[in-house]
């Protein structure tokens, strides 16, 4: 279905919440190192409960290798500063969302190299620095399978 790419996430339990969303949605994790934690780490288990066998996870040692293992994919940047509103994308099957550490976004480099043109925002508050990771994935996902008609899901079934 979608590609969620977490480049060198910090804390455990904002991955163990992706890998829940991605078993409900049926999107592919990718985790991009370095990781803050181990994969063993207690707060990552509880946060994915039962569903790290239900999700895809994929790990990758660089943004090379998993930028090479998505090539076809779309990538979108999702960071404060993007160009499009995630709720104005037309998204495709297929598509990747790539996100940032916690505690720094995704490096001014990374930007660069998926381009403005890729790059979209969610709405805030001025002053605000940004949301949740976890909640930032939710939104993402669900707008995009959303426009998808919720394809796969079991109402849909």
């Amino acid at each position: 279905m979608f590609h969620l790419v977490l480049f060198e996430p910090q804390i455990p339990p904002n991955t163990g919440n992706a890998i829940r969303l991605c078993a409900n949605a049926g999107a592919t994790l990718h985790l991009v190192k370095p990781l803050g934690f181990s994969l063993d780490d207690k707060n990552l288990r509880r946060s994915g409960l039962d569903y790290h066998d239900l999700a895809a996870v994929k790990i990758h040692a660089s943004l090379d290798e998993c930028l090479s293992e998505l090539a076809g994919a779309r990538v979108f940047a999702v960071e404060t500063s993007g160009q499009y509103c995630y709720s104005d994308v037309e998204y495709r099957v297929g598509d990747a969302f790539l996100f940032g550490p916690e505690t720094r976004g995704l490096p001014d480099a990374v930007q660069r190299r998926i381009g403005s043109e890729n790059s979209m925002f969610i709405p805030m508050r001025p002053r605000c620095r940004s949301i949740n990771l976890s909640n930032a994935l939710a939104l993402v996902t669900y707008e995009a399978w959303r426009q998808l008609g919720f394809i796969g899901s079991h109402r849909m079934l």
